[in-house]
């Protein structure tokens, strides 16, 4: 392997200054069809609802948080297409994503 196959562009005076490498974008994760809730125990007695299992673009899936966020009255974020519900909210969350279509499954203790 030579140099030039290992080594990347950082400055080009013909580009005018530095070059700035495009990261490939995350691809979700195929599933069964099948979504899965499971809870998530976090320090300090908390706990998390874990949403798994949704084929969703990032942006639509940031967009299916927000409103289950809101359905549950509570916060969250959406790591890794997953999306983390602050509590136990397993129950509303499950309800809620069979309104929409989904089949879903409580998964864990």
């Amino acid at each position: 392997m030579g140099i030039e196959e290992r080594s990347t562009l950082v400055y080009s005076t013909a580009l005018g200054g530095r070059v700035k490498e495009e990261k490939p974008k995350a691809a979700p994760p195929k599933g069964d069809g099948v979504v899965r809730i499971q809870l998530k125990r976090l320090g300090g007695g908390k706990m998390a609802s874990v949403v798994t299992g949704i084929a969703l673009e990032e942006d639509e899936l940031k967009q299916l948080s927000r409103e289950l966020k809101q359905k549950c009255g509570v916060g969250g974020s959406v790591k890794d297409f997953n999306i983390e519900i602050q509590g136990d909210k397993r129950n509303v969350l499950k309800a809620e994503l069979e309104k929409r279509g989904y089949t879903v499954k409580l998964s864990g203790g």
